[in-house]
């Protein structure tokens, strides 16, 4: 089918627009001249491409920040997995007719090699979260030809790990929505899943990783993505059944299910799981109390400013904050019936959610130094040693802006380690120089961050935090080294593309300029 959808000069070069072929969406984009047609809505979640950011080829979904490239629709940065599908466009006189062929599928598989039994090389993964599934599919897509084997200790395949404490654990999305590949896609792409695999240690030096039941597996190079093991309450009580930590689905799963007959909840913790686990469990109809040692939540995060703005909207929905305050005991016969604190309020409650953080998984790495907090350092190609990766929340690497060393817990962030990774293991050098981000879901208000800073000068910010529409710029040493914002995922993506190309703005343009666009400065760059 195709149809005429513009004339030729209703998009300058540098516009984009969604135009509509029969059913299905395309984003129309003219560059230099000349048109292109790929799908409208991004891979990953739906998002309407047009209402991203668009910088040179690449456009920015607004939604998560995966990045399509708009010339052939090929994907240029996660969280989505599949590209775009690419459409034919022609011109006859005034008007620009797209071609979308029937039964056109809305995404478009990268292509990968198959395994050459020749070729006896094995590269191991493990782990298959973000950074060790990013990787898999990587290696094919590089022409890897050899046997790609993804290890994990859960016996699922790879899953949208995010949703867990969002979508998921509210009841607004099922089971159905977790899974990103079928066992078929694994099959068909000669990627080895051994599911329900424990491994004892990682002797690095021999290249060697030896399992629990004694098996052992010799290769030619690993990637470390084993993510990180929840941090546990160390006190009396803790051990009762109905206290639980959220990491992984089958956590969520049991969660869910004590929850459905509760009417009670304590959560211990004010990071991003606790907080989007008090807003999924509010939503579900249950009595939230968050228990917190800081004055603010998400203080080391996001600071006072945004903390405070997000426990307003917690309580606005009826959250209460005990603040200020650490759990010394869980008091129940059997079951958990209350949390004492240390001023000697007792909370009554009917299951407990621990989000304390996370260690990094690395016990079991042999010949290697661990950093204090447990992670392993790598050069700017996620290489820890000869033979040996690491990416994702086990791995600490050097931000390319200013050559610190950086370790964050954030999943699209791992899949971007995954993916130098894996082109590194599989013989190409490629340095990581990508910008993290990470999204929150609480209640209705969708929290959008770019950038990096463990800690900042100053926090400038643009519009109305009280608002909830608003964009924060944390500034570090006279530079802007990260923002955040509600209600602006365009300027954030935008934002993103400066923070990449090295054009961010100066902290005194922000402090003079109380409505400066990240858009507007992105178009006039490339005008």
């Amino acid at each position: 089918m195709e149809a005429q959808v513009a004339r030729i000069h209703d998009l300058q070069d540098g516009e984009m627009r969604e135009v509509v072929v029969g059913e299905t969406k395309v984003l129309l984009v003219r560059l230099k001249g000349k048109f292109y047609a790929i799908g409208g809505e991004c891979t990953h979640y739906g998002g309407p491409l047009a209402e991203g950011a668009l910088s040179g080829h690449r456009v920015v979904c607004p939604w998560h920040q995966a990045v399509f490239d708009v010339m052939n629709g090929d994907l240029e940065e996660p969280p989505a997995l599949d590209a775009e599908p690419c459409y034919t466009v022609r011109v006859e006189g005034d008007y620009v007719i797209v071609k979308v062929p029937e039964k056109e599928p809305n995404r478009r598989t990268l292509a990968m090699v198959r395994r050459v039994p020749a070729d006896d090389r094995t590269l191991a993964i493990l782990g298959a979260g973000a950074a060790g599934n990013a990787a898999a599919e990587t290696l094919r897509q590089d022409g890897f030809t050899g046997r790609v084997v993804m290890i994990t200790q859960e016996l699922r395949l790879p899953y949208d790990r995010p949703n867990l404490s969002k979508g998921y654990l509210s009841g607004d999305a099922g089971p159905e929505t977790l899974p990103w590949r079928t066992p078929e896609f694994y099959r068909e792409h000669d990627i080895e899943v051994l599911l329900g695999q424990r491994v004892d240690r990682v002797e690095v030096p021999l290249k060697t990783l030896t399992f629990t039941d004694g098996r052992t597996l010799t290769y030619e190079a690993l990637l470390l993505a084993t993510g990180g093991t929840p941090r546990r309450l160390e006190i009396p009580g803790s051990e009762l059944p109905n206290v639980f930590t959220l990491r992984s689905a089958d956590d969520a799963d049991a969660i869910i299910k004590e929850a459905l007959p509760a009417s009670r909840v304590v959560v211990i913790g004010t990071g991003f799981i606790g907080m989007e686990a008090a807003a999924a469990l509010t939503k579900r109809g249950l009595a939230v109390k968050v228990v917190g040692h800081g004055t603010v939540p998400l203080m080391r995060q996001l600071g006072p400013e945004i903390g405070g703005m997000l426990r307003q909207a917690h309580e606005e929905q009826g959250v209460t904050f005990h603040l200020g305050r650490i759990p010394v005991r869980i008091e129940g016969d059997g079951r958990v019936k209350t949390v004492v604190l240390d001023n000697g309020e007792a909370l009554a409650a009917d299951l407990v959610v621990v989000g304390l953080g996370i260690k990094p998984a690395t016990d079991i790495l042999q010949g290697v130094k661990l950093d204090a907090d447990g992670s392993v350092s790598t050069d700017r190609q996620m290489r820890v040693t000869e033979g040996l990766f690491a990416a994702g929340d086990v791995a600490r690497f050097p931000d390319w802006r200013d050559g610190s060393a950086i370790r964050i817990e954030h999943w699209r962030l791992a899949e971007q380690n995954g993916r130098i990774a894996a082109h590194n293991m599989a013989g190409r050098r490629v340095d990581f120089a990508g910008i993290p981000f990470f999204w929150s879901e609480q209640f209705d208000l969708f929290l959008q961050y770019v950038g990096h800073a463990e800690s900042w000068d100053e926090l400038i910010v643009h519009g109305d935090l009280a608002g909830h529409n608003f964009l924060g710029f944390y500034v570090k040493g006279n530079r802007v080294m990260a923002a955040a914002g509600l209600q602006r995922d365009r300027q954030l993506g935008a934002m993103a593309e400066l923070m990449r190309l090295d054009q961010t703005p100066s902290p005194e343009e922000l402090r003079r300029n109380p409505d400066f666009d990240p858009w507007a400065r992105l178009k006039t760059l490339q005008a």
